[in-house]
């Protein structure tokens, strides 16, 4: 399906997500020895699952105004040196405010991750397979946390918690010099890759459209808004879900460890294929932002309902189903936020709004994390948070359905001070 360049760019961005999410994961599986090691309670362990967003989020947008400025490659590179060097900072924590500043400096070296994957693929992938690259490429992120309990679980009762953020860190290194040899930010035949669908989003002048222009577009918030539902089911269930399974479950570190990967491994497979559906769907229809919705609505809103359901059932069997199920329609919808990007904004622009729908959405990190412990503690029950989750989600769904639509001939509109 793709030639020999663009299929090694796929697999080192897909290679970035498994080290990504092992790195983000780690944190939640060590959760029950850090918590012991340092005396945590529920709000306070809560507080430091967000502050990784706090860094995160910022880095988002930094991330993908730095992917338009300066290219994906030297991007990344700099982020995944920088984010490795701070998962394996973690080993040093000695209190929570050393945990929660690490973590800040962790996210932060994480935040432009996703826009300079939206970024590569923008600059190696013609409009109609890029969904599918882009849910490839990601894919990784599920993969890197399934593998992230066995990995970090079994090391941390052999050889202790501390140990297992080296050992990634790393990896990550590794990673990053690989990278900078054998990658190039854009393919010799560039010029090819801009086909029709970028031109059309160019106004007639040539004159390169401002960022602000699309930072204010509710096609462009209320996808954000959409995202922002994703990312607080995701980080619920990043952060909580091996806490949950522990506390509320009764299960042991080895048996949540391998419990973790049953939802990590639909997510892979949701991942994978959603971009997929969304290109066969445009494919068929002829209408890119039809296809995206589609598969939006009806996943975020199944997500929504598991979710929500999986807190009310009585059994783990049941639980773990349901978060699995919900985490595979929730993954499927994974690609679509960053294929609407790429269907209404221009290339030179498609780093920095991408970048700035993540920071939006990823305020849920910085949100939920801390509330679900809050919950959690004074309810003595993770019922409420789950429901919330599924809340939040069915309401964005709706909301995409109304407002995220075609946003290309505004622009134009009002340079010649028409009505769209």
């Amino acid at each position: 399906m793709f030639s020999k360049g663009k299929t090694i760019v796929l697999v080192m961005l897909f290679l970035a997500g498994v080290v990504n999410y092992l790195d983000r994961s780690a944190l939640s599986i060590a959760a029950p020895f850090i918590t012991e090691d340092l005396h945590l309670s529920p709000t306070q362990l809560g507080i430091v699952f967000s502050s990784f967003s706090v860094g995160y989020a910022i880095f988002n947008f930094i991330g993908g105004v730095a992917s338009d400025k300066y290219g994906a490659k030297l991007t990344l590179f700099v982020a995944m040196v920088v984010w490795s060097l701070f998962s394996g900072a973690i080993a040093l924590a000695f209190s929570l405010a050393s945990l929660i500043v690490i973590r800040v400096l962790f996210g932060m070296g994480e935040g432009p991750l996703s826009a300079t994957i939206n970024k590569m693929v923008n600059n190696w992938f013609p409009s109609d397979k890029r969904a599918t690259a882009i849910g490839l490429a990601n894919s990784g992120t599920p993969l890197g946390g399934a593998i992230a309990g066995p990995i970090v679980g079994i090391i941390a009762l052999n050889y202790g918690w501390k140990v297992s953020f080296v050992l990634i860190m790393i990896i990550g290194i590794v990673w990053a010099v690989c990278w900078w040899i054998f990658i190039k930010d854009k393919p010799a035949e560039e010029s090819k890759q801009n086909d029709g669908s970028v031109k059309s989003d160019q106004n007639q002048s040539g004159a390169k459209i401002p960022l602000t222009f699309y930072l204010k577009q509710k096609t462009v918030l209320f996808t954000a808004f959409a995202f922002f539902a994703y990312n607080y089911i995701l980080f619920f269930f990043l952060t909580w879900f091996p806490s949950y399974l522990t506390d509320a479950r009764g299960l042991s570190i080895k048996e949540m460890s391998v419990v973790t990967v049953i939802p990590w491994v639909l997510g892979f497979i949701g991942l994978a294929s959603g971009g997929m559906v969304s290109d066969f769907v445009y494919k068929k229809v002829g209408k890119a932002l039809f296809a995206r919705k589609v598969v939006l609505v009806s996943c975020l809103f199944t997500s929504a309902v598991c979710i929500g359901i999986a807190g009310l059932v009585t059994t783990t069997v049941a639980a773990v189903s349901l978060v699995a199920l919900s985490v595979f329609f929730l993954y499927l919808t994974g690609a679509i936020y960053w294929a609407i990007v790429q269907d209404v904004v221009d290339q030179k622009n498609v780093g920095s709004v991408g970048g700035f729908m993540h920071f939006l959405a990823n305020t849920a990190g910085i949100i939920g994390p801390t509330l679900t412990g809050f919950l959690v503690e004074k309810s003595g029950t993770y019922t409420a948070a789950f429901l919330l989750a599924g809340g939040l989600a069915v309401f964005a769904s709706l909301a995409v359905i109304k407002f995220v639509k075609p946003i290309t001939k505004k622009y134009k509109a009002e340079l010649t001070g028409k009505a769209v």
